[in-house]
């Protein structure tokens, strides 16, 4: 039995096997291997077997059903769902229960979407690993020593046990990207504006995007199907048509630029994830596309930049978390005490480091020095993109330095921040991205990014779609996915 959601949607339309079996079976392997794996925050099976009994009412009339419709799913926790916590895996949050449904899930709600619940991440999406959760980390279900990456670290984990079929991340500075690298399943950060952020409770709202953690390139386009379109609600939202991925995936490369900037493959790239790439590469010249090189000089200050302008649009985002509207409240002896109690306790250690350090460069004496000149490498980072991408279709780099790492590995939080060289400039750039996967090294998985242009999700996703098919030994199933039949 295939779990992926086109295979399971072709099931469900010939009654193969009906919706509340699906997710029951889900459930149950969820449940079977949770301990291990801890890619839940909160569960909703009531309604997800509520809603599984309605699409299959649907079937059985001989009613047409979405790609969606009956496919058990899950949502990280920085995503309001109206009824349920959404905790940020913050204790600030812990028992906040969200009054509305965030734009995605109001879309996803109109395809008969099911969740299985909450998952994991980093609080507030700060960090690369999930170890910053307040409720504990999530665990790798290649090899449960290692972390699964973050901040969508349950996210990913969930996809990669087979806890769910797909699910949403957000991805700031590659929090969808990096853990689906570290997992061995495909992650979608799309163009910045293509999916309302409306709902998703912001860390750096110039930053932040959602996007699909799926088992295979197919599933991502269904969902991104799904969630992509404007929402005046987000002032940041692209109006435009409406368009049908799955269109895109064609398995053809023939006369496709693929662009590979030397300064992605620099110091810190793990031999075997450039072999991986190398070989991806030597693969797509084979079919018939044009290898380029491209030069992006600004990349290795794309992570100097991303930690001076995301802490400082967090220091603000965060600012309302004070005690006094919702959310964690501590005692205090006056307000001000309430105040610096509140967010001593609520916060934990990496927020507290992140709101200082934005706090820090939007001062008085520090702005022009650092935030201003920021957003000044900012802009040339843009324009030597737009430059690379006069010479190439598609810019092929690694999702990540190497395969996953174990937990505390990174004694220090610049290491860890280092991380992040990867991925960061796209988030910076506002392109869309996808991470595949390209190979093991001991039997952990390692990932290839190809970048796009501003809304050229369909020339990345058959990108894609054409080395996964071809490669279908790079997408099989993490030890913990298995479900005993």
């Amino acid at each position: 039995m295939g779990y992926t959601i086109h295979e399971l949607h072709e099931q469900l339309v010939k009654k193969e096997i009906s919706a509340v079996e699906l997710t029951k079976k889900i459930m149950a392997h969820r449940d079977a291997v949770e301990g291990d794996i801890h890619a839940y925050l909160s569960t909703s099976d009531k309604a997800a077997l509520e809603t599984a009994a309605r699409v299959d009412e649907k079937i059985a009339k001989g009613e047409e059903i979405s790609d969606l419709a009956g496919i058990p799913g899950a949502i990280k926790d920085n995503m309001c769902i109206k009824g349920e916590t959404c905790t940020a895996a913050s204790k600030m949050l812990e028992h906040w229960v969200s009054p509305f449904d965030a734009t995605v899930i109001e879309k996803l709600k109109k395809e008969d979407f099911i969740s299985l619940g909450k998952t994991n991440m980093d609080e507030f999406a700060m960090g690369s690993s999930t170890e910053r959760s307040a409720f504990g980390p999530s665990r790798n279900p290649w090899n449960t020593d290692y972390v699964p990456g973050g901040s969508s670290g349950g996210s990913a984990a969930a996809v990669a046990a087979t806890e769910a079929i797909w699910s949403l991340g957000s991805d700031t500075g590659g929090s969808i990207r990096q853990p689906a690298s570290f997992n061995g399943i495909v992650g979608l950060k799309p163009t910045y504006g293509l999916v309302s952020r409306y709902g998703l409770l912001a860390f750096a709202s110039s930053l932040d995007q959602i996007g699909p953690l799926t088992k295979d390139v197919t599933d991502a386009a269904i969902v991104l199907n799904a969630i992509a379109g404007h929402d005046e609600r987000d002032s940041t939202s692209i109006p435009q048509e409406k368009k049908d991925y799955r269109k895109a995936l064609v398995r053809d490369v023939k006369g496709m630029r693929i662009g590979v900037p030397k300064e992605f493959f620099g110091k810190g790239i793990k031999p075997e994830t450039k072999e991986a790439i190398d070989k991806a590469l030597a693969f797509y010249e084979k079919e018939g596309a044009e290898i380029v090189d491209v030069s992006i000089p600004h990349i290795n200050s794309g992570v100097s930049v991303y930690y001076i302008i995301a802490p400082a649009e967090a220091s603000s985002n965060l600012a309302r978390y004070d005690g006094v509207s919702y959310g964690f409240r501590a005692e205090g002896k006056d307000i001000i005490d309430m105040y610096i109690k509140t967010r001593s306790q609520g916060f934990g250690e990496e927020v507290k480091r992140r709101i200082m350090l934005g706090n820090y460069v939007l001062s008085a004496g520090y702005y022009d020095a650092y935030y201003l000149k920021a957003l000044k490498v900012r802009t040339l980072l843009k324009q030597e993109f737009d430059e690379a991408f006069k010479k190439c279709d598609v810019i092929a780099a690694p999702s990540a330095s190497g395969t996953s790492f174990k937990f505390g590995a990174f004694s220090d939080p610049l290491s860890l921040y280092m991380e992040d060289i990867c991925t960061v400039p796209v988030n910076l750039i506002g392109a869309p991205s996808i991470s595949i996967p390209v190979g093991f090294k001991d039997d952990l998985p390692l990932g290839m990014q190809l970048i796009g242009r501003t809304l050229g999700e369909e020339t990345i996703l058959q990108a894609a779609y054409t080395f996964e098919q071809a490669h279908p030994e790079f997408t099989r199933t993490a030890p913990k996915g298995e479900i005993k039949e």
